[in-house]
């Protein structure tokens, strides 16, 4: 099975970031097969045989980073689960004309009972398109001289980390290490 972990606050080689050398040993050491760091954002896909031991692996890649300096969460996910996401096609339908940019936010951990998205944030300049299992996709909107910040937004809402992809970059991890059937 393959897995992605999305860290956040990871850009590659920016201190107190590693090296996509140390990011992709620590997989390995913490038994990853395969292990891949996908762009420099922080997100790695790796493959391990079962969602438990995905857990258990990332857990260990956070304790060798954290020793290290790097102390910042991040959420993991079924490739397999994000390409069946991707081949849903959620944004089909949905008007792009005016979005600065369409984005998957990966919720680290799990928002109190009863506590739920709006549909756009107070500024108006974050729309929720789908928000289920953990992964919010949203368009944000230019409002002045910046975009509308999802993360933020997603962070204050339901009192949790999160981490932000641009939806290309899930689209793109899909394309490069979703396992493809046989014609």
């Amino acid at each position: 099975m393959k897995f992605a972990a999305f860290f956040r606050n990871l850009n590659l080689g920016r201190p107190p970031a590693p090296t996509r050398t140390v990011l992709e040993g620590a997989f390995t050491e913490a038994g990853a097969v395969n292990p891949c760091s996908f762009l420099t954002n922080g997100t790695v896909v790796f493959e391990t045989s079962t969602p438990a031991r995905a857990a258990r692996i990332l857990k260990a890649v956070q304790a060798t980073l954290r020793r290290d300096g790097f102390d910042e969460p991040a959420a993991l996910r079924d490739v397999a689960h994000l390409a069946a996401l991707v081949a849903s096609d959620p944004l089909a339908g949905v008007a792009l004309d005016d979005v600065a940019a369409t984005c998957a936010t990966f919720v680290i951990g799990a928002p109190a009972s009863g506590v739920s998205l709006p549909p756009t944030n107070p500024k108006g300049d974050v729309r929720v398109v789908s928000w289920h299992d953990g992964l919010l996709l949203s368009l944000s909107y230019q409002r002045g001289s910046t975009a509308g910040n999802r993360n933020a937004f997603v962070e204050r809402t339901l009192d949790v980390p999160a981490t932000t992809r641009v939806w290309n970059t899930v689209v793109r991890l899909v394309r490069k290490h979703a396992a493809t059937p046989d014609p």
